[in-house]
Formats: structure tokens, C-alpha cells, sequence
């Protein structure tokens, strides 16, 4: 299995550099430091199990009420003729459809707190039908690659970062992250489809996703157009798209006569169990990497391909002080944010480095981070080739975000 190798591997690697600090030079701090990196990250992952946990029981309440009223039937119905394609396995009318649809839209949004909770209660849904019950299923892993390969269309979070850092432009990494994004999106879908035999030149199939690049086109269009209003469509649409799903689900259930708090409760209970399930999977991935930071592995790494990339006699380097926040985003969310807070520190919010890692930051998910979680939840050990294809599509949003941040702001 890849995760135990990886949770392994960062371990010994840890581990070794530690050891050399120690023995070579003189380090006698690098275990202590290590230790803590460890034990913090360890309450750290109880803690963001505590946040989460409200936010399971809120989302996976407010998706039930939506189950029972028939929003989500007439959600899965909408997409059905699409999903039916990508994901044969899973029978039309099914509720997993709809949740794996809320879960791409709040994803699209930059919405990442509502996003987990619907994404898990997709994964269940998908587990259900799942004849091997530890092994991932085609739907699953086309379900976790498109999930990683984080397709936003706004990304609140990164501008909110920029906003606290004083940049006079939040929104300037709007198109560059959109673009990025968008390509690694593409390929993990092309990748998953031809594992599994999918075929993607059906007219359904390029209807939607043609659909969908005019729907891109068009708002990269608008906002070209009227760059004076990006900030207003990411702090205002995303969050009031999502409050008017919200309020129609509320609507259809009263309009059919269901009890909306009983339907809330029942959901609600639902997400405190699975946020108990994924409590110790969090904590196995969040001290691994705080371990494997601590130690200086990664700078060790980063300093390695900067010297590499200068003996080839490339003159471009800037790319290379903004890797950390590569290296650390399939890994960690948090880690991947800090990674872009020290590069921010370092060359300012508005330099070509910031920028590069900015983009970087929108253009991928946490890969490692959603495997472990997602597929812990439901207790899948063999993921088949989802962490390769996932994080193929992570090097593709990788360097496409290097490329197009050169193009924007060199």
C-alpha cells in the first residue's frame, strides 16, 4: 500500500537526516525539535478533528435534508446522463450521484469546508455499493483523482490569504489559478478514463465538458472585461451560491412536508460518527509530515534541485523558492498554506515567487491528506493506482501553474 510506505518512508528519511545533524553537525537540538514537531501535530490533528466534527454534523445534516425533500434526486438527474458515463458502476438514480455533485460544486467554490463533509458522505454512499469492501472501486477512484486534482473555479481561501498580507490585487490570481487548475482536472480525468476503459469522445460526455469550458470561457471573459469586479464575484458568489443551495433544499423539503429538523438531526448524527472514524488517519498523515518537515528533509530536497537546476545552467530559477508549497500541498492543506506564508515573508506578496506559489497553492488538493481520509472513512487498504493518477494530475497542475505565473506576472 502506498500511504504505509510513504508514512514509512518519511519516518527512516526523518529519522537519517537527524541522526547526520546529530553525529556530523552537532545538531544536539534536531530530536527535541523533531519530538515536539511530532506532539504538536498530533493535537493539531485532534484539533482540526474537533472543527471538522462540527462541520461534518452541519453539511452532512443540511445533505439529508436535501436527500429526503428530492433535491438531491433532481440534482442526480441533472447530471445522471454525464455520471452515467464516468461512472458506470454506479446505478442512475443513486444518492451517491447527488452528494458527488455538491461535493464538486463546493469544491469549485473554494469552499472546502463544506466540500469534506458531502465528499465523505459521497465516499459512503460509494462504499455501499462497492462489492469489495477493502478494495477502492473504479467509481471511488475516479471519484478521490477528480476530488484531487481540486478543479476551482474560485478560490476564497487563497485570496483571503493575500487580502491579510496587505496585496493590492488578491484577485490578480484569479485566471492563473483557474487555468492551472483546470488542466489538472482535465488530465486526471483523461488518465482515470483510460485505466478504466472509459470513453470520453461520447457526444454526451463532450457535450458536458464543452458545456463547461464555455461556462469557464465565459467568466474568464467577464472578468477580463470588468477586473474591477473579481473581488466582489469571489467574496460574494461562491458563498451566496451555496446559501441559495441551501435555502432550496430547505424549500423542496417544506414544500414536500418533511420535517426539516428531524431530517437536519438524523444527517447531523451521521457526520459525529464519521468524524470519529477518521480521527486516527488524520493524526497518522499530520505527524508524518510534521516529522519529516522538522527534520529539514524537505529544504535538504529543495536545496538539491535549486543546485541542479544551476548546473544545468538555467537562469530561471525562481520557481525553485516557491517548491516548498509543492512539496507540502498533496500532503497538507495547512502545510502547503504555511510553506506559502514563509515564501510571502521571504520575497513579499506581490514578488514573481509569491505569485508562482500562489497559484501553486490554488492549482491542486491535498492528495495524501483526502486519501487517507476519505478512504479511511470507509475503511478501503487497497487504493489501486488512485495515489499515482492522483498525483500525476498534482504535477501537472504543478507545472502548469509554474508556466502560466510566468506568463501573467514575468
Amino acid at each position: 500500500m502506498l500511504l504505509n510506505r510513504l508514512w514509512i518512508g518519511m519516518f527512516l528519511i526523518a529519522f537519517v537526516v537527524g541522526m547526520s545533524k546529530l553525529l556530523f553537525w552537532g545538531d544536539t537540538f534536531i530530536f527535541k525539535e523533531m519530538f515536539d514537531a511530532m506532539t504538536d501535530a498530533a493535537m493539531t490533528g485532534f484539533e482540526i478533528a474537533l472543527y471538522l466534527t462540527g462541520a461534518l454534523c452541519l453539511w452532512m445534516g443540511i445533505m439529508k435534508i436535501g436527500e429526503n425533500g428530492g433535491a438531491i434526486r433532481g440534482l442526480t438527474k441533472i447530471v445522471s446522463p454525464l455520471f452515467s458515463r464516468l461512472f458506470p458502476e454506479v446505478p442512475k438514480d443513486h444518492p451517491a450521484v447527488g452528494s458527488m455533485m455538491m461535493n464538486f460544486s463546493a469544491n469549485m467554490l473554494g469552499l472546502d469546508n463544506a466540500a469534506t463533509p458531502i465528499g465523505l458522505r459521497a465516499m459512503d454512499q460509494l462504499q455501499e455499493i462497492n462489492p469489495e469492501k477493502e478494495k477502492a472501486s473504479n467509481a471511488q477512484i475516479m471519484f478521490l483523482v477528480l476530488n484531487t486534482s481540486g478543479l476551482t473555479i474560485i478560490p476564497v481561501s487563497v485570496f483571503a490569504l493575500l487580502a491579510a498580507y496587505d496585496d493590492p490585487s488578491p484577485s490578480s490570481v484569479f485566471l492563473p489559478i483557474l487555468m492551472s487548475t483546470y488542466f489538472a482536472s482535465l488530465f486526471g480525468l483523461i488518465i482515470v478514463s483510460i485505466k478504466q476503459r472509459i470513453n470520453l469522445f461520447n457526444r454526451v460526455v463532450m457535450l458536458y465538458i464543452g458545456g463547461f469550458s464555455l461556462v469557464i470561457g465565459g467568466l474568464l471573459y467577464y472578468v477580463i472585461l470588468h477586473p474591477e469586479e473579481a473581488d466582489v464575484i469571489s467574496r460574494v458568489g461562491g458563498n451566496l451560491l451555496i446559501f441559495l443551495i441551501i435555502i432550496a433544499f430547505v424549500g423542496l423539503a417544506i414544500f414536500r412536508r418533511i420535517n426539516v429538523y428531524e431530517s437536519f438531526i438524523d444527517g447531523a448524527k451521521d457526520g459525529f460518527n464519521v468524524a470519529i472514524r477518521i480521527v486516527p488517519y488524520l493524526i497518522a498523515i499530520l505527524v508524518a509530515i510534521a516529522v519529516f518537515r522538522a527534520s529539514g528533509s524537505l529544504e535538504s530536497i529543495l536545496e538539491a534541485i535549486r543546485s541542479s537546476v544551476i548546473y544545468m545552467g538555467l537562469t530561471v530559477t525562481e520557481w525553485v523558492d516557491a517548491l516548498p508549497v509543492a512539496f507540502m500541498k498533496p500532503m497538507s492543506g495547512s502545510g502547503a498554506r504555511g510553506a506559502l506564508v514563509d515564501v510571502i515573508k521571504e520575497f513579499e506578496v506581490t514578488s514573481l515567487q509569491a505569485r508562482i506559489a500562489t497559484t501553486m497553492q490554488g492549482s491542486t488538493e491535498t492528495t495524501f491528506y483526502v486519501l487517507a481520509v476519505y478512504f479511511g472513512s470507509v475503511g478501503i487498504k487497497n487504493i489501486r493506482y488512485a495515489a499515482g493518477v492522483g498525483l500525476l494530475a498534482d504535477l501537472v497542475g504543478i507545472i502548469s501553474a509554474i508556466i502560466i505565473a510566468y506568463i501573467f506576472y514575468a
